[in-house]
């Protein structure tokens, strides 16, 4: 009898334990449980540590409350100022009603993502080109928006969402590189200008200022001379007075006039009855020095 009773309790012990052992589960820290007993919901949120269920009458879904950080496929559209691009973006969201994540959408995942991308997509058809590059924070605040308003009814709330990148075709970097080039040349000789603008008002002012004490002028002449020689060259500047040299034009004797050339001879009258002769006329010596004259060309000559 005692041994019969002993085989039942032991029979008992292993009983409850497969039992146990079989309804003993474990939700983590970060985990909620959802319980299904014979397809219905039954109340309450299973929280972390041990739970027990009915075996082959409850079934237990856990469910993740970490924040999940899902990428966005990059998406090609056309900005509404006509300019195609490709924008990839990235987000935050986390599972605030874990029931409602299991009941209300079929993988809450996947409909995140096509809600992202979708929304994404929208976002590029509404922007202009400049607004993708420097304001992106509006845009990004908008897509939060977009995505966020239909996952509260799946028990999702969106944490972020950023965009991560822009890709333009080549040819627009090239033309936005030729843009920024010419902006930067148009601010460099506007400061150029300035600078001459500022250093002529000086100028005069200086000018001025010496025209008052003529001592000045002397001295500015002198330190210019002295930053000239503290170079260690050989070349030394020495200024010279414009009207100096004025005066020394002023002073040299004008050149005399040329002497006016003697008319030639006239030739002796000749008596009636003889016959005049001709007066020999000696030719000038010709030039030695003088380059021997060329041929006319053929067509000269003809």
């Amino acid at each position: 009898m005692v041994e019969e009773l002993l085989t039942a309790a032991i029979a008992a012990g292993v009983g409850i334990t497969v039992y146990l052992g079989v309804a003993a589960r474990v939700v983590k820290q970060y985990e909620r449980g959802v319980v299904f007993r014979l397809g219905r919901l039954r109340e309450g949120v299973r929280g972390p540590g041990f739970t027990f269920v009915v075996p082959g009458v409850d079934k237990l879904r856990k469910v993740n409350m970490q924040i999940v950080t899902m990428p966005v496929p990059a998406q090609e559209g056309i900005t509404r100022d006509n300019v195609t691009v490709r924008v990839d973006a990235v987000v935050y969201f986390k599972v605030v009603d874990a029931a409602d994540a299991i009941i209300q959408v079929e993988d809450y995942r996947f409909a995140v993502s096509q809600m992202a991308q979708t929304s994404l997509r929208s976002i590029i058809g509404k922007s202009d080109l400049d607004d993708l590059l420097s304001n992106r924070e509006q845009l990004n605040q908008g897509l939060e928006l977009m995505i966020d308003s239909p996952a509260i009814g799946w028990g999702v709330q969106i944490d972020r969402v950023e965009i991560k990148d822009v890709s333009l075709p080549e040819t627009m970097k090239r033309s936005m590189a030729r843009q920024a080039e010419a902006d930067r040349e148009r601010r460099a000789r506007i400061i150029n200008a300035d600078a001459e603008l500022q250093a002529s008002r000086k100028l005069a002012e200086a000018a001025e200022v010496m025209s008052e004490q003529p001592a000045a002028l002397q001295l500015r002449l002198l330190q210019t001379v002295v930053a000239v020689a503290a170079e260690k060259n050989s070349t030394l500047v020495l200024p010279f007075p414009v009207e100096l040299l004025r005066f020394l034009e002023r002073a040299a004797p004008a050149p005399a006039p040329p002497a006016p050339a003697a008319p030639p001879e006239a030739a002796p009258p000749v008596p009636p009855g003889e016959t005049p002769t001709a007066t020999p006329t000696i030719a000038p010596a010709a030039d030695t020095d003088a380059p021997p004259a060329l041929d006319p060309p053929p067509a000269e000559r003809d």
